[in-house]
């Protein structure tokens, strides 16, 4: 049914005996764009481009998970940002990239993480917790699929080696920064300059520690470790978009647990190497591309010397993932 006390539900066929309304409907191409920084409990918080911060609801007829964070947004109403002011997100622009994931691999409901990110940048801790590299392989794999570039960003150097991370993923051409307490994070800052990047890693990896010093003045929640599981404490509830003191922004999100990636198709995953992707135009019909496949081009190829052994030995141990 039709809402009539909203703009754009009500631009349906008239009903019979009822007045037509005008078939013209609301331009916003003039209305100011905002990129949505947080959202709570149905308020959305924008930032305008000229710097103000906006508190926002959003029309009916986007839907109810139409709008998340990361989003740039059209606003109508009142945009001045004044206290107890409240605009509205009309429309929606078109988003560059959106990086999802699933709870699990059984589950198969899609749940966007960010709009429009270009950077994701993987928090692991080298202890306290112990790295996972499943959760590693995993989150790269939604990260390719999406055609976001990712980093590999490892902490707490200081109780462990980073050796063997570094070792695992250069190969793939992933970036990897190493940091400990107390260290300059002059290179970290480099990498995320200009850029949007969203934080993914579970919990009590140290992205809250991160994100307090790379943005002077905020202060993301720290959690402990438990000393019983081993595994970290939620402190972030809901993803917040920082804007960084030079240019660009992070997108600090809350730890997760699992992360399902059922949403990715294997050919998909493979077409974001476009090195790969050449190598296996020779393999057979139906080729999985694993250690198992018989006559897979990525084999031939090392044999060839076209790829290195460390690089195959990276994309297969990503590529069990889907199994």
């Amino acid at each position: 049914m039709a809402r009539w006390d909203d703009d754009h539900a009500a631009f349906e066929r008239p009903k019979r005996r009822s007045r037509p309304r005008t078939k013209d409907r609301p331009d916003y191409s003039a209305a100011p764009v905002a990129f949505v920084t947080a959202i709570d409990r149905g308020r959305y918080r924008c930032q305008l481009a000229a710097g103000a911060a906006v508190n926002a609801t959003k029309a009916r007829v986007l839907g109810r998970k139409a709008v998340i964070v990361g989003d740039r947004v059209r606003l109508d109403g009142d945009v001045s940002g004044a206290e107890g002011t409240l605009a509205r997100i009309v429309e929606v622009e078109e988003r560059t990239t959106m990086l999802r994931r699933s709870a699990d691999d059984t589950d198969t409901f899609e749940r966007p993480i960010v709009a429009n990110a270009d950077q994701l940048m993987i928090v692991t801790a080298l202890a306290n917790p112990e790295p996972r590299m499943g959760m590693i392989d995993r989150i790269l794999v939604a990260a390719y699929d999406a055609r976001v570039a990712p980093l590999l960003c490892l902490t707490k150097a200081d109780l462990a080696s980073p050796a063997d991370l570094v070792a695992a993923y250069e190969p793939l051409g992933v970036p990897v920064l190493v940091t400990r307490p107390g260290v300059n994070l002059a290179s970290l800052r480099e990498v995320l300059t200009g850029h949007v990047t969203v934080l993914i890693g579970h919990s009590g990896v140290g992205k809250s520690t991160l994100v307090n010093a790379l943005v002077p003045g905020v202060s993301r929640a720290i959690g402990a470790v438990s000393e019983v599981t081993g595994k970290g404490r939620h402190t972030s509830t809901s993803a917040a978009a920082l804007e960084l003191p030079d240019s660009g922004w992070i997108i600090d999100t809350p730890g997760v647990r699992s992360f399902g990636i059922s949403h990715v198709h294997p050919d998909s995953f493979i077409g974001a190497f476009s090195d790969l992707e050449v190598l296996v135009e020779t393999c057979p019909r139906g080729c999985r591309h694993d250690s198992t496949a018989p006559e897979c081009g990525l084999d031939q190829a090392v044999l060839d010397g076209a790829l290195a052994p460390a690089r195959l030995a990276s994309f297969r141990r990503m590529e069990r993932a889907f199994i």
